[in-house]
């Protein structure tokens, strides 16, 4: 079935939006890593390292081929709901687990706000608006693949520079037993919500036309 024109539009914001947010971002921790005195590609690495960046950047890519070219693989069904989970996980253990942590000011905070609480609900809003009734329960584990892989990508960094993007993930300050805990409660959380929008794809395929 082909998306409709408001799919495509939301979609098209959506990528817009995230490409943003992206591009603010890269700008702005470069500009503080030049102002301490450290170099580019240090910031570039430290950049590369956030779950956050790394899955709208997913986000970014997998909308663009939304609005640009629907029938292409990068918008299929199942890239849209790998991206729709890994980023309503991002919003949802933003607002729980970070944002208390910090309080960004001036352009750090629209970037925040962009990345966390723009990108979420307009990707979810355009997965909604897109065909259904394409994945299943045997899709379960591409969800879970994206923040998995992100974990491991994670602590190989942390072994090698002693930088945690995320204080729940930091395995030098964090006993092992801590740190499993969180990692298996968020991969139960990423499992709570795969099977949910599994199971509104199902619900929302049985009522279209």
């Amino acid at each position: 079935m082909t998306p409709g024109r408001w799919a495509r539009g939301v979609a098209a914001l959506t990528a817009a939006a995230a490409w943003a947010a992206l591009v603010l971002q890269l700008v702005l921790i470069v500009d503080q890593f030049r102002g301490d005195g450290q170099p580019v590609a240090l910031a570039l690495w430290r950049y590369l390292g956030f779950f956050t960046i790394l899955t709208n950047m997913l986000v970014a890519l997998v909308a663009t081929a939304m609005a640009v070219r629907p029938a292409s693989p990068m918008a299929g069904a199942r890239w849209r709901f790998v991206a729709a989970v890994s980023i309503a996980l991002v919003g949802i253990a933003y607002s729980l687990l970070l944002r208390w942590v910090w309080d960004p000011q001036g352009w750090q905070a629209v970037a925040d706000h962009a990345l966390h609480d723009v990108t979420p609900p307009l990707f979810l809003l355009a997965w909604l608006l897109f065909p259904h009734g394409a994945i299943g329960w045997n899709d379960l584990w591409r969800a879970l693949a994206w923040p998995a892989g992100y974990f491991a990508y994670a602590m190989i960094r942390g072994a090698a520079d002693g930088w945690y993007a995320y204080h729940f993930l930091d395995a030098s300050a964090l006993p092992a037993w801590a740190l499993a805990i969180n990692v298996a409660g968020l991969l139960a959380g990423v499992t709570v919500l795969a099977s949910l929008l599994i199971l509104l794809d199902r619900r929302m395929r049985v009522r279209t036309p």
